[in-house]
C-alpha cells in the first residue's frame, strides 16, 4: 500500500492500520472504564488483563508519560487483517492465535519492527477466545467517557461504539523502527488449556444457599454453554437452588457467581450489566476471570473457596511477581 507522506493530507486522516479483514470480533480496549457504574455504563476493558498487561509493556508503553493505559485491540476467535500505513512496533499476547506479517509466521510474546505496507494476519486458535495486538505508544484513540474500550451493547468506546469494520482506520502514530526487541521467556507466559479452577470469594448472599448447596457447587464441576461472551459466562452442570428466588436489584462486581432461576451458574465479566436481581453465592478473583474468559464452549470449570485475605495476597503476589519479571532481548 502507498504510504501518504503529504502534510495536507496528514492533516485530514490520521493514519494507522487499515481494516482489511475485521475478523469475528475485534475492539478497542484500554484497562477500562471507571466511575461510570452510576450512569448505567460498565466497566468494558481486556477480558484477559495479564494478557493486555504484557503487550503494552513489550512495548514500553508502561514507561512512557499517559501511556500506561495504552489501547490495544482485543481480537476473538481470530481473523484479523490489518495493514500498516506508519513504521511502528507491535506486540501480541494471549492465547496461541496463528500470527503472521507478511505472510511469514511469527511467535507471541514478543515485540516486532514493521514498517508501512505489512499485513498482519490472524489466524483461528485451537484452543484460547482472545489474543491482544498493542501498538508502540498506544492507539490514537479518543476517550469517551475516561476511555477508549468498546462496549457494542452501550455503543460506546472504540472507534464508533462497535467492534472493527473492514476499511476502518485505527489510527496510531509513526515511530522509527527499532531493532532491539524484547520477549516474555516461555516459563513466564501463562498457560491456556480447556478446563480451569476458579478461585472464589464468599458472596455475602451466600446464607441464602444451604451447606448442602455450597457443598455441591464446590464439589462440582460445569461445562461453558454456548452463552459466553464479554457480559458472561453461563454454564452447564448440577442445579444449584438458592432460599430466595430473587433479590433488590443491586451493583454487581466483576466475576459475580450469579444463580438464577434455572439453577445454572452465570459468571459476570466485563460488559456486565451495572445492576442485577439474582442471588449471587460469591465471586471470583480477577487472576481467574482471565482464565475464564480464554475458554470456549465445552470446557470444564470448577470452583473452589478462598477467603478475602487470600485473594488480597494473591493479588498483591501477583503485582510483585510482574514487577520482577524481567523481559529477555530476542535473538
Amino acid at each position: 500500500m502507498k504510504k501518504i507522506n503529504s502534510p495536507q493530507n496528514k492533516s485530514l486522516i490520521k493514519l494507522g492500520f487499515l481494516v482489511k479483514k475485521p475478523g469475528m470480533l475485534s475492539l478497542i480496549q484500554d484497562a477500562g472504564r471507571f466511575g461510570t457504574n452510576n450512569l448505567g455504563l460498565t466497566n468494558g476493558g481486556p477480558v484477559d488483563m495479564p494478557a493486555f498487561y504484557w503487550a503494552n509493556r513489550l512495548l514500553g508503553n508502561h514507561l512512557l508519560t499517559n501511556k500506561a493505559n495504552s489501547s490495544v485491540i482485543e481480537i476473538s476467535l481470530g481473523g484479523l487483517v490489518l495493514i500498516a500505513q506508519y513504521d511502528s512496533q507491535i506486540a501480541v499476547t494471549g492465547a496461541p492465535f496463528p500470527l503472521t506479517i507478511n505472510g511469514q509466521v511469527k511467535e507471541l510474546w514478543r515485540s516486532y519492527s514493521i514498517k508501512a505496507g505489512d499485513i498482519i494476519a490472524f489466524g483461528f486458535a485451537n484452543i484460547g477466545v482472545r489474543c491482544y495486538l498493542a501498538i508502540k505508544g498506544g492507539f490514537d484513540i479518543p476517550l469517551s467517557f475516561g476511555s477508549t474500550s468498546t462496549v457494542c451493547r452501550e455503543h460506546l468506546g472504540g472507534l464508533s461504539g462497535n467492534k472493527l469494520q473492514a476499511n476502518e482506520i485505527v489510527p496510531y502514530n509513526e515511530i522509527k523502527s527499532d531493532n532491539n526487541q524484547l520477549m516474555l521467556a516461555e516459563k513466564d507466559r501463562p498457560n491456556y488449556s480447556n478446563e480451569a479452577i476458579l478461585r472464589t470469594v464468599s458472596s455475602y448472599q451466600q446464607h441464602h444457599f444451604s451447606s448442602a448447596q455450597q457443598d455441591l457447587f464446590y464439589s462440582s464441576k460445569y461445562n461453558v454453554s454456548k452463552h459466553y461472551d464479554r457480559m458472561g459466562y453461563r454454564l452447564n452442570g448440577p442445579t444449584i437452588k438458592a432460599g430466595i428466588n430473587g433479590i433488590l436489584s443491586e451493583g454487581i462486581c466483576h466475576g459475580a457467581i450469579q444463580i438464577p432461576n434455572d439453577g445454572q451458574p452465570i459468571v459476570l465479566l466485563n460488559d456486565r450489566q451495572t445492576i442485577g436481581g439474582y442471588p449471587k453465592i460469591g465471586a471470583v478473583i480477577a487472576l481467574d476471570t482471565a482464565k475464564l474468559g480464554q475458554l470456549s464452549r465445552g470446557a470444564k470449570v470448577s470452583f473452589t473457596k478462598i477467603s478475602i485475605d487470600e485473594a488480597q495476597q494473591l493479588f498483591h503476589s501477583h503485582n510483585e511477581l510482574l514487577s520482577q519479571t524481567e523481559l529477555i532481548p530476542c535473538d
